[in-house]
């Protein structure tokens, strides 16, 4: 019973399910018909409203297009009509210019109506000019007694006399204004120079006095039968001159570096105390070493005073040797100073640079350095030294042209020959007796003036030169150099000079007249 009852139940279980189930399917199936019907009634509506509003842009982009095209249209116009105006104006412009270039048109035909008239004139006068020109041309020839041709001659011969004439005074005139400014000018230069240039005055002789501590000194460096007086004497080549002079000994050569070698040798010895042959020997090598090493200091020194860059260093040992180089009585080395601070200077007042004048003023007597050694004048040795040690064509040629030598072609090498006269010509710069100095140069002018047709003579430059003014009608062009070279032969034969004497023959012809 229980059972039947269980099925039953579960058996209505099952029909309720079902009956549910059934029940739901239906009220689901209504639930969709209506939501379905409710979005298509809303989908109309919606499509309804789009319609709407599509026609509603639709008339509004109209409207709007309508509205652009009316804007549109009226700027064309307008612009439209400013371009008329525009093109009106032009074209009335236009019409203006062209109603002035016809009157301008009118004017000039005119004006040339005018001109060709005026032309015509002109022509008529000019031709009526003509034959009372030849009318007046016939009647001077008449008169004158010349054609046209040959009168036209005769004035170009006086005008071209007038103005030779004109054109000589002209030249003579500006000739002496430039003398006389040039002069001045070199007067100026050198005196400032010769101000500017404090130099020594110079008296060296041929011997050195070294003095002693006692007469025993003396019989000790003669030594036991002169041997020590020998080695001296044989090692430095000096003659050592041992008299009655109480406590010094005299030592004499001409050759200065010989002679400092033998002074610092005895100086030693006799501070040393002993002497001997073997101890002279050592003492004149010692001695020699330091005169080199003085040389090497004193050219050093002298590149560095002048302000010189860019020797070679066997070139300054070379200038350092001049030291112990006199030239009647000057010391070379300080004469060659002196000569290029001349030479800086009057190259600086002539608004040159001053480098190459300097160095060719240190230079310039640098073969005297050497004269002994080498055969040849100093001005040769010179000139193969610098070409040597590769100095520049400029201060070779200056060396090569500070005696006359050869002629002086650049500024440089004049600069340095004006330097070099005035150091060596300076007073107290060589050393000589006034009176034979004086009379010297007496002497020179008096043979110079010996001569037929010599006017006077001027000794110059320290008797290193002398000038000779000729009589131009008795000596003539052709015959001055044999004159020139008489009066060498007869100045070689009858004085006595150092170096050599520049014979400079002047002939002058002058041309004088006087306007009345």
């Amino acid at each position: 019973m229980d059972a039947l009852y269980y099925v039953l139940i579960a058996v209505a279980l099952i029909l309720g399910v079902g009956v549910g189930i059934v029940v739901g399917n239906l009220y689901r199936k209504k639930v969709a018909e209506a939501e379905i019907g409710s979005a298509e009634q809303e989908a109309k509506r919606i499509v309804e409203d789009a319609m709407k509003t599509a026609e509603a842009k639709k008339k509004e982009a109209i409207l709007e297009g309508k509205d652009e095209v009316h804007r549109l249209r009226n700027e064309s116009e307008k612009e439209l009509a400013d371009r008329r105006k525009e093109v009106q104006r032009q074209e009335r412009r236009i019409q203006q210019k062209e109603e002035t270039l016809d009157r301008k048109l009118d004017n000039v035909e005119k004006k040339e109506d005018k001109v060709s008239k005026k032309m015509k004139q002109a022509e008529e006068r000019l031709a009526e000019v003509e034959t009372i020109k030849k009318s007046q041309f016939e009647m001077l020839e008449r008169i004158s007694g010349y054609t046209v041709d040959q009168a036209k001659a005769y004035l170009l011969d006086e005008l071209e006399k007038d103005l030779s004439r004109e054109k000589s005074l002209k030249i003579m005139e500006y000739e002496q204004q430039l003398k006389d400014e040039s002069d001045k000018r070199a007067r100026n230069i050198i005196s400032l120079a010769i101000q500017r240039c404090a130099a020594d005055q110079v008296a060296e002789a041929t011997v050195s006095v070294v003095p002693l501590p006692n007469d025993e000194m003396k019989g000790r460096i003669i030594g036991r039968e002169g041997r020590n007086i020998r080695a001296i004497e044989t090692l430095t080549g000096v003659d050592l001159i041992i008299d009655d002079t109480p406590e010094a000994i005299t030592l004499s050569s001409f050759e200065p570096v010989r002679r400092e070698i033998a002074r610092i040798s005895l100086e030693k010895l006799i501070s040393d105390g002993r002497i001997h042959p073997a101890r002279v020997e050592e003492m004149v090598e010692k001695a020699r070493r330091e005169v080199e090493a003085s040389i090497k200091q004193a050219g050093e020194r002298a590149v560095l005073d002048a302000g010189v860059n860019g020797l070679h260093p066997e070139l300054v040992k070379i200038l350092g040797r001049l030291k112990y180089r006199t030239s009647y009585g000057q010391n070379v080395l300080n004469h060659s100073l002196e000569v290029c601070y001349l030479s800086g200077m009057i190259a600086s007042e002539l608004g040159l640079d001053p480098t190459v004048a300097k160095r060719a003023g240190l230079l310039h007597d640098i073969g005297k350095a050497l004269d002994h050694e080498i055969e040849g004048s100093h001005v040769e040795i010179g000139v193969d030294v610098a070409r040597k040690y590769k100095e520049s064509d400029a201060v070779i040629h200056a060396i090569q042209a500070h005696h006359g030598d050869v002629e002086a072609k650049t500024i440089v090498a004049c600069i340095v020959q004006a330097a070099d006269a005035i150091s060596a010509a300076r007073p107290g710069a060589r050393r000589e007796n006034l009176e034979n100095y004086i009379k010297r140069l007496q002497k020179l002018e008096e043979v110079a003036s010996s001569f037929k047709g010599v006017e006077t003579s001027f000794a110059i430059q320290a008797g290193r030169e002398i000038r000779i003014m000729v009589k131009p009608e008795q000596v003539k062009d052709d015959s001055m150099a044999s004159l020139a070279r008489d009066i060498c032969k007869k100045i070689e034969e009858d004085l006595e000079y150092p170096g050599q004497i520049k014979v400079n023959i002047i002939r002058e012809s002058r041309a004088i007249d006087y306007a009345k």
